[in-house]
């Protein structure tokens, strides 16, 4: 199923309010006019700015990316993360009480082999056409130049080191992803200024990426204002419900009155799910990025690095390396240190970086995490006219253009395009 590709703005007598302006909410708003629902756009920051999860975004649109983080044996290497704190994934001490429930889910997530596969299988039907409706979004939204769909590429310095990913490998293969091998010949003809220790690229040519996440989220905000929703700086705070039917979403500045909403606040959603009755434990997985504005080197398809963990590509600003991640918390202070990590392994991919000794831009970013590697996008317990659509993790960019899809179809009460039960708020327990 999918929904019609014209705009009926303020045609329906449903009004809904979309909670955030980020990626997802943006796309819900678009979708939702497009359904003929008259929408208000609840959102008290500016779309796209650096507070944004979006804006230092990789910029992947990696419809492969099925497989979650927690694999069989990861819990072998929890005690790794707890000693060094400058590691892929690093849990700060003060923290790790408050951590330790969703930790304990995200590790028996990926228990066995069949509980991965369940996840991408899962995944897939949310992000298997991901570039595609990215770049119809941006056509509309008038940035056609900010997606490319030209693959993506992951590096590996022996066949060893791909072997050790053969489980990923494995279950991408079964949800139909294709890929090709490039031999060590290969690499370096397609990507001389990669450093010599990479000598097996992987390409996964269905993935494509954008140029500059937070232009694009500008750009999509400012589309769905164009098209006829109404924007409130607000900050949610709450629901007013009464017989299981959305009378207001409360806010700050007042009351909303309106017939559905759908949250889409990112890490910050946690507490409006709440008070629509769906506890679920949403996590920030904290990440950051550096970017070189005059680097003299780097890739010319956007690549991952199996050592480092981080991805590596052109922006419109410069070249960026983004990744790993950091159980902290949304409010402890930033560790620069990790930003100096992914430079000093960004120089280290691409020699000719070290060279210059270019100056880096850091940033830092919260991705809203579940500890199972899937988004919420469902209906609240407390009435079905509230609906929640966060918690994609690594995928939110990427994820999003269906995500506001499906969210708009549920608000319009019509039959949603894929299967929406394993992303059920509800299946999470206390």
């Amino acid at each position: 199923m999918t929904v019609a590709r014209s705009f009926s703005p303020g045609g329906g007598r449903r009004h809904v309010v979309v909670i955030g302006a980020g990626a997802v909410g943006s796309a819900t708003a678009i979708e939702a006019l497009r359904a003929g629902l008259r929408v208000t756009v609840l959102e008290p920051n500016e779309p796209g700015g650096p507070q944004a999860t979006s804006y230092g975004n990789a910029g992947w649109l990696s419809s492969h990316s099925v497989v979650p983080p927690a694999l069989p044996g990861a819990w072998r290497k929890v005690p790794g993360w707890l000693a060094d704190p400058l590691g892929p994934l690093a849990l700060r001490w003060r923290y790790l009480p408050r951590a330790l429930p969703w930790l304990l889910r995200y590790l028996a997530s990926g228990w066995t082999e069949a509980r991965v596969q369940r996840t991408a299988d899962a995944l897939r039907t949310l992000l298997v056409d991901a570039p595609a409706l990215h770049a119809q979004l941006a056509a509309e939204a008038g940035v056609p130049q900010l997606i490319e769909r030209r693959g993506l590429l992951h590096a590996y310095r022996s066949r060893a080191e791909f072997d050790g990913d053969a489980l990923g490998w494995r279950v991408r293969r079964r949800v139909g992803i294709q890929w090709n091998e490039w031999s060590e010949d290969e690499l370096r003809r397609r990507e001389p200024d990669l450093d010599a220790r990479y000598t097996l690229g992987i390409f996964v040519p269905e993935a494509g990426h954008c140029r500059n996440p937070g232009a694009y989220v500008a750009a999509l905000a400012r589309h769905a204002l164009d098209a006829g929703a109404e924007r409130i700086t607000a900050r949610a705070t709450g629901f007013l419900v009464d017989g299981g039917r959305l009378r207001a979403v409360r806010t700050e500045a007042g009351d909303i009155a309106c017939d559905g909403a759908a949250i889409c606040a990112g890490a910050r959603s946690g507490p409006l799910a709440a008070a629509a009755g769906s506890a679920v434990p949403l996590e920030s997985e904290r990440g950051y990025h550096v970017v070189i504005e005059d680097a003299a080197a780097g890739p010319r398809t956007p690549t991952m690095v199996a050592d480092g963990k981080l991805i590596a590509h052109w922006m419109d600003g410069g070249l960026r390396a983004a990744g790993q991640v950091e159980i902290a918390g949304l409010e402890a202070a930033p560790d620069w240190r990790r930003a100096g990590i992914l430079h000093r392994h960004l120089q280290s991919m691409f020699p000719a970086l070290a060279a210059g000794a270019s100056p880096a831009k850091h940033w830092l970013g919260h991705r809203p995490s579940l500890p199972d590697g899937l988004p919420c996008i469902g209906p609240a317990a407390a009435s079905a006219d509230i609906v929640l659509a966060f918690g994609h993790g690594h995928v939110g960019l990427c994820g999003s253009a269906r995500t506001g899809r499906l969210a708009a179809q549920l608000l319009a009460g019509v039959a949603a395009e894929i299967p929406l039960a394993p992303f059920d708020p509800g299946r999470f327990k206390p």
